[in-house]
């Protein structure tokens, strides 16, 4: 994966390989988990960054046909600058036609995972649904449903997710995670329009509740989510509008 990733700002680069196994570049303040466990007084600017940092990487293997397929705090890593990086690429990798050409056969975790038939079934909706609960944990400092963190607890978890009960404690990008889950976005580039906008008036000095009422409104419009548009941004050289019918099945249209 890190081979057809390349070379990117937001993703983990490989130093080949060793006796030992795959070199990967050093990432000295660890995973973002446990840097936001051992540092919870962490500004909101620098956790709006990450937030972009990880929207610009999502957005980036979605353009080379890559689903992440485990999306979570514990797979983002911090350079010496603090600056995120996506590790761990255990997801599917999929032809310009829409075939999978590699599947590590990775899950997101309860919290992160959007319920579905079949339950195993990925696609550029359910990465943008854990993206917004990874964004979530970023801004609030701990995941959703803290109360639920039992195995007897993932049903309940499901349930809720299933019924549209989505964590509704106030943030500042509360209007973002809630589209995430939603599924009202059909791209991270969309995500990303949001969260710079809401980076931009945090910096400018706006309140909270002019942020969440002016910068992302119309979260309580009564909409149905709208279908997965064809995303030409993750075919390069593809000109066809219609999508072929696997790529269609699996999202990426």
């Amino acid at each position: 994966m890190l081979d057809i990733l390349g070379s990117h700002a937001r993703i983990i680069q490989s130093r080949g390989l060793t006796t030992n196994g795959l070199l990967l570049e050093f990432a000295p303040n660890g995973n973002l988990n446990d840097y936001l466990t051992a540092h919870p007084d962490v500004s909101l600017e620098q956790r709006i960054t990450w937030c972009v940092q990880l929207t610009e990487g999502v957005d980036y293997f979605h353009s080379k046909r890559i689903l992440y397929c485990d999306l979570r705090s514990d797979n983002l890593l911090l350079d010496t600058n603090l600056n995120l990086k996506v590790s761990d690429f255990q997801g599917q990798h999929f032809s310009i036609n829409g075939e999978i050409i590699l599947d590590a056969l990775s899950l997101e975790s309860t919290k992160e995972y959007l319920p579905r038939e079949p339950a195993d079934h990925s696609s550029v909706k359910t990465d943008l649904f854990a993206l917004g609960s990874t964004i979530y944990f970023i801004i609030t400092g701990h995941e959703v449903f803290p109360g639920l963190d039992k195995s007897q607890d993932e049903e309940e978890i499901e349930r809720r997710f299933r019924a549209g009960e989505f964590p509704m404690d106030e943030h500042v990008c509360i209007s973002i995670t809630v589209k995430c889950w939603r599924q009202f976005y059909l791209s991270a580039r969309q995500v990303l329009t949001d969260l710079v906008a809401i980076q931009e008036a945090v910096a400018g000095g706006e309140s909270l509740n002019s942020i969440i009422k002016r910068v992302v409104p119309a979260l309580n419009v009564d909409l149905s989510p709208p279908a997965t548009s064809w995303l030409s941004s993750l075919c390069d050289g593809q000109t066809t509008k219609v999508p072929p019918p696997y790529r269609r099945a699996v999202g990426f249209g």
